[in-house]
């Protein structure tokens, strides 16, 4: 019996710093239920990529250049509403929290936690997606 694996999530990952991308590139696509589709540098790429490629979840970095974390969480919601936000900073002061989740993010992350919490918040931000009943 040929059985096709249940589709993966697809995750836009937008960090300005290439080895934090890379980092949760290879973390990401350690796991067999998750596709990274594209790593952006900066806030305007991660916009144009959401809208090309429509992942299911973006892991995007607050302080990023070209106009920054809550403009880019505000601008892939209005393009691409089907995808799910996630913020991942070395800021978690609550003024940056406040301004990524009244930009539309619903998951917040603090640079330095477990791999294992940055997976388990993907994966809860697309339930269906990840057990294969979407």
């Amino acid at each position: 019996m040929n059985r096709t694996p249940p589709p993966r999530l697809r995750v836009l990952v937008a960090d300005d710093n290439p080895v934090i991308g890379d980092a949760l590139r290879a973390l990401l696509e350690s796991e067999p239920d998750i596709e990274v589709v594209a790593v952006a540098l900066s806030a305007g790429e991660a916009v144009a990529f959401a809208e090309l490629l429509s992942p299911e979840v973006a892991v995007l970095d607050v302080r990023i250049p070209g106009g920054g974390g809550a403009w880019m969480a505000r601008e892939i919601r209005r393009r691409v509403p089907r995808t799910r936000l996630l913020a991942f900073s070395a800021h978690s002061d609550s003024g940056s929290i406040a301004r990524m989740a009244s930009a539309g993010v619903t998951e917040y992350l603090v640079k330095g936690s477990p791999n294992t919490e940055i997976v388990a918040a993907i994966r809860r931000l697309c339930p269906n997606k990840a057990n294969g009943t979407e």
